[in-house]
């Protein structure tokens, strides 16, 4: 059977109409700007509305070397975000506050504080070295962790069932959101945009200090959040950072959550990394990552690459740290020059 696609028509589009939002040179505050309004707009964030954040204590466990507290925050009305906060033991306060926001296949923020009571929680944790919120905990941090929306406690109605514990309501949202003009990242990153205001007035924060890392999914909330807030001062993004053509159009058998109409008209990866320019970005790939793309580093350093003159141009450090595996956090580098960081 003969088939007729339309894959390449689609791929020469994009290299005809991407990045037109894309740094040309000049003035790199004024571009920084304009792209960052244009990049909130894209994902929807302006027609999302705030409320009354309502904070709620819902318990606190005692671990070993820190405290848990179970929080539940109103992001916009009649939307919640159930979240963990982890305290180091005997710091003294105040302390740099890191978000960590999970990707896929982590139960939502339950592999990320290390939860291993149920085995697919522990396979996961074992596979991605998933459990980032404690590993930055005991850094002696404070840590977020919440469930990003169509996650864990925030799984939509199809998906409420233990059978599909690390699965993502992500489709449902995206078929709800985008006739309105709603993204999934958009809500995603406004969650954690309303997560800063709340936490930024916790006495034991240092507000002037906040960092964000992420893995995968995590790593696009990371790189999203950064762009877009200037009260993060450092942000590691893992395992979602590459040219998307090769990694998102090409191998496009991804999450409904990539999907912003516009985004890649407007801007590539490393043009949104150059929204951080000014402050601190660290990216972590592993050299066997298949979502790399098919020319695998050299896709991610294209990245690097278009970002790299507006941190010349405004300062800021932007590192790349490579490291021998495939999609999963590493943490090795990209923890203590976090800390380091949020700490200087």
């Amino acid at each position: 059977m003969e088939f007729f696609t339309s894959a390449l028509a689609l791929q020469r589009r994009f290299e005809q109409t991407s990045r037109q939002g894309a740094y040309q040179g000049g003035d790199a505050a004024a571009w920084q700007a304009e792209a960052r309004q244009r990049f909130a707009a894209l994902l929807g964030i302006p027609k999302l509305m705030p409320a009354a954040l309502e904070p709620q204590l819902r318990e606190r466990v005692a671990c070993e070397g820190y405290t848990r507290e179970e929080w539940l925050i109103q992001t916009e009305p009649d939307v919640w975000m159930p979240y963990s906060l982890l305290i180091p033991d005997g710091a003294v306060e105040p302390l740099p506050l890191v978000l960590c926001p999970h990707g896929h296949a982590s139960g939502g923020r339950q592999a990320i504080i290390g939860n291993r009571s149920h085995p697919e929680l522990d396979k996961t944790i074992t596979e991605h070295l998933y459990d980032y919120g404690v590993q930055f905990v005991r850094a002696g941090v404070i840590v977020a962790c919440p469930d990003a929306r169509g996650f864990g406690e925030r799984r939509e109605p199809a998906l409420q069932n233990e059978s599909r514990l690390l699965w993502s309501s992500c489709h449902h949202l995206m078929l709800a959101g985008a006739p309105l003009g709603l993204s999934v990242q958009g809500m995603w990153t406004f969650d954690l945009l309303r997560l800063v205001d709340h936490l930024s007035s916790d006495p034991r924060i240092a507000a002037e200090c906040i960092g964000v890392a992420g893995l995968s999914g995590g790593g696009m909330q990371a790189l999203d959040l950064a762009a877009l807030d200037l009260r993060i001062k450092a942000a590691v993004d893992s395992g979602y950072f590459y040219g998307v053509r090769e990694a998102l159009q090409v191998q496009n058998g991804h999450c409904d959550c990539n999907l912003v109409p516009g985004l890649w008209e407007a801007f590539d990866m490393g043009d949104i990394a150059g929204l951080v320019a000014g402050r601190a970005l660290c990216i972590e790939s592993g050299d066997a990552d298949p979502l790399n793309g098919a020319s695998g580093l050299a896709n991610v350093r294209s990245q690097v690459a278009l970002a790299e003159p507006l941190f010349r141009a405004l300062g800021g450090e932007l590192k790349h740290v490579v490291f021998s595996g495939t999609h999963r956090w590493d943490g090795t580098e990209a923890i203590p020059w976090l800390v380091a960081n949020l700490r200087t």
